[in-house]
């Protein structure tokens, strides 16, 4: 059975009865309610200096996010999408305020006014953005601070000790694991989906470019430090996925000016010496030089928008036959590492939305009665445990963060197996049968037969203890539901209205998402 958030809601609603005499407790609830019509929310978070803001707005397509050292960085900040562009501080007394919306360079001035960073709760930040339609990104001060305040607002807000996490899902920035990134995933994973789970965090390798010391082979070097953690090093246990990225070529490449494309075709036309000569350093670019009409300024922008490597990168694809800004743009993002970190956030979040945001809620609503219990408190209980057992989706979180943090009697191919089609790959039916997007339907069938007969046998085998033929019995029960939306699915693409893309996912006319003017009013009690 499917999550449905109407049984999700029918137990808010519940709460709501037992707790109407409680209005601190009705608005907690009113907060999760509200949750549930959200989009997804993705904290965007990490050490300082990792590049979170600049990530943000790579993923927005605009530079809006601020990136100085100013007092709205030392903010949580949330942006969302809105019909038109609007500003509201939201202060820890519960007071709100309309901020102005003034760009500078681009970015927006987000002006405190008389307020300091320790007074804001929170500032929510409406725009027009399509990026926005489908999940909240929330931006976040950095860990590991030299500020111990600034750290604690985003371990508070990600991390509570008496909530579950404000955010539904986080992309996790590190230039290289340290000992204040694990703490914090750790601590992540076991708040935000329960104990040991770890589905809804992605570690990322911002930043990738400086690996290889902005050489254009950079992003190859990173790709495979980032394999290498993922498959051996403690971020397995913690993340669903490592990737590489470089987070200011991305921002740059979504945000590329004419005029800068037209800088970067002169350096890109420059005789071979000279320009290899010119982009050896950051101190040779800028200096005083005969070999480019460039003033020092429009070199300058240019490192501080693409960096060295982004500027190395542009004139290799200039000269590789990008001739307009378009194309140019196109292939930085491609080359970034942005395209394969939106394709994860849609494969593992946004597929999953449903079931995230369900268990977050549920555990809230969970911790909510059992703290204030009383007489009918049971009837709610009942509820969200009925939901839990009946919900496999819900199932699968848990059991793909079991693979990774306790033994299993499977081997090594099994197990690799069993997260594959429990949806560690990704959520679409052929990714979950380890197929081609391109197989056809008797394909899909031999390997839905196969993959039944193998977990089946496995779940009765004598030789395996009670944990792994359960391990089994999901895993077979995953395979069911995979078989079940391939038939729906060609059901679907048979009737009017509906399509169905080459890897099975299901296209449902353009739903769209409901975007409510909410915090994260289901925090703190």
């Amino acid at each position: 059975m499917r999550t449905s958030l109407g049984d999700v809601a029918d137990v808010i609603e519940a709460a709501h009865v037992l707790y109407a005499d409680e209005p601190a407790t009705s608005a907690v609830l009113d907060g999760y309610g509200r949750r549930l019509r959200e989009p997804l929310r993705v904290a965007v978070a990490g050490i300082v200096k990792a590049g979170k803001s600049t990530l943000l707005n790579a993923l927005i397509g605009e530079r809006i996010a601020p990136t100085d050292a100013g007092e709205c960085t030392r903010t949580i900040t949330w942006y969302r999408h809105a019909v038109t562009a609007h500003i509201t501080m939201h202060r820890h007394d519960g007071t709100t305020e309309r901020l102005p919306v003034r760009r500078t360079d681009g970015r927006l001035d987000l002006d405190l006014g008389s307020a300091r960073a320790e007074d804001v709760a929170w500032i929510d930040v409406g725009w027009p953005s399509e990026s926005l339609r489908s999940m909240i990104l929330i931006d976040t001060p950095g860990i590991a601070s030299v500020t111990r305040e600034n750290s604690a607002r985003s371990v508070e807000f990600l991390v509570p000790e008496n909530s579950p996490s404000a955010a539904d899902a986080i992309i996790y920035l590190l230039r290289h694991v340290h000992s204040s990134d694990v703490r914090f995933l750790e601590a992540f994973r076991d708040t935000a989906a329960g104990a040991s789970q770890t589905v809804n965090a992605v570690a990322v390798l911002s930043r990738a470019d400086e690996i290889g010391s902005g050489r254009i082979d950079s992003l190859v070097s990173a790709a495979g430090i980032a394999d290498r953690y993922r498959r051996d090093g403690e971020l397995r246990a913690l993340a669903l996925g490592v990737l590489p990225i470089a987070g200011l070529l991305a921002e740059g490449a979504r945000t590329l000016r004419e005029s800068e494309f037209i800088a970067l075709r002169e350096l890109a036309r420059l005789d071979r010496a000279e320009r290899e000569k010119l982009l050896v350093s950051v101190d040779r670019f800028v200096r005083p030089t005969a070999a480019t009409s460039l003033s020092i300024t429009a070199r300058e922008n240019l490192l501080q928008r693409f960096g060295l490597f982004g500027v190395r990168l542009a004139a290799a694809l200039i000269r590789g036959g990008a001739t307009t800004s378009s194309a140019l743009a196109e292939r930085l993002v491609q080359q970034s590492g942005m395209v394969a970190l939106q394709e994860f956030v849609v494969d593992h979040f946004r597929q999953r939305a449903v079931a995230l945001k369900a268990r977050g809620v549920l555990q809230g609503v969970e911790q909510l009665v059992r703290e204030r219990p009383r007489p009918g408190a049971d009837a709610v209980l009942g509820g969200i445990e009925r939901i839990m057992v009946r919900s496999h989706e819900l199932r699968e979180l848990a059991l793909l963060a079991q693979l990774r943090t306790a033994p299993v009697a499977l081997s090594v191919d099994d197990v690799a197996d069993a997260e594959r089609i429990l949806g560690g790959a990704g959520t679409a039916p052929v990714v979950r049968l380890g197929l081609a997007d391109t197989a056809g339907r008797p394909e899909r069938d031999a390997r839905v037969q196969s993959l039944l007969t193998r977990w089946r046998a496995l779940s009765e085998s004598p030789l395996s203890d009670r944990y792994t033929a359960h391990l089994c019995r999901m895993v077979v029960r995953s395979v069911e539901g995979v078989a079940a939306d391939l038939a729906g699915a060609g059901a679907h693409a048979a009737a009017p209205g509906g399509s169905v893309s080459r890897d099975g996912r299901r296209d449902a006319g353009g739903a769209s998402d409901v975007v409510l003017a909410s915090g994260p009013a289901q925090g703190s009690r």
